[in-house]
């Protein structure tokens, strides 16, 4: 879910206003998310394409995301990954694998990607964008994604990083500026953000009068009858 909203808190700011189709490469639980946060921050998305591994998996993305999107068609692509992708205004990848699966001539001009998973597309996929934005890029660069990659391999620079999203969330730097603009976010997943969901959810329910006191410690670990059995000296 926070992941998902990750995404969904890009597409408002990277994303064309008049999106109206959606392709993702991946059917599983993230790709699930990320397609509820996607229509919750783009409400004009109308279209969803899905490719995976199987026919099955298509299929059950295909089931349950009509169940909760009624308003939206959303269809299988046969495990096309290009099908899937090359006429979306948004694209998602959210998949466990490490190769180069979005090609970079299948995005569209004016095309938002969010890439979720480690290395999932062509290294000219981010090149050809006009802005790439991470959660952190700090954290980003010292980790495995094809942002990474790059970087450590030397063919990505800080430079040319645009921001982090909490810049263009502050209003710092601006988000999209041109129908033509390919855009790049890429959520590395950040526990900080982890503790704030937490503590909002901690308000809320105190505020309902929701949840129950509990005692995690009833004495102090020296006043522990059989804490002489716990210790191994």
């Amino acid at each position: 879910m926070r992941v998902g909203a990750m995404g969904g808190i890009a597409a408002k700011h990277l994303a064309r206003r008049d999106s109206q189709k959606i392709g993702f490469v991946g059917a599983g639980e993230q790709a699930k998310m990320h397609l509820i946060a996607m229509k919750t921050a783009v409400p004009t998305l109308e279209h969803c394409y899905v490719a995976a591994k199987t026919p099955e998996e298509e299929a059950t993305f295909v089931a349950q995301m009509s169940s909760i999107l009624g308003d939206m068609k959303i269809a299988a692509a046969g495990s096309d990954l290009q099908r899937a992708t090359e006429h979306a205004d948004i694209i998602v990848t959210a998949t466990s694998a490490q190769a180069p699966l979005l090609k970079a001539a299948w995005m569209k001009p004016g095309a938002f990607y969010s890439h979720v998973g480690g290395w999932e597309e062509e290294y000219q996929v981010a090149k050809n964008c006009d802005k790439i934005v991470c959660d952190d890029w700090d954290t980003v660069k010292h980790r495995t994604q094809t942002l990474s990659r790059m970087y450590k391999a030397g063919e990505l620079t800080d430079d040319d990083i645009y921001c982090n999203l909490v810049e263009m969330v502050n209003g710092n730097r601006p988000g999209r500026e041109s129908e033509k603009e390919k855009t790049y976010f890429n959520a590395v997943g950040l526990a900080f953000t982890d503790v704030a969901i937490a503590h909002a959810m901690y308000l809320r329910a105190k505020d309902a009068g929701m949840g129950q006191d509990l005692k995690v410690q009833h004495e102090m670990i020296f006043e522990h009858a059989n804490l002489r059995d716990w210790v191994r000296l």
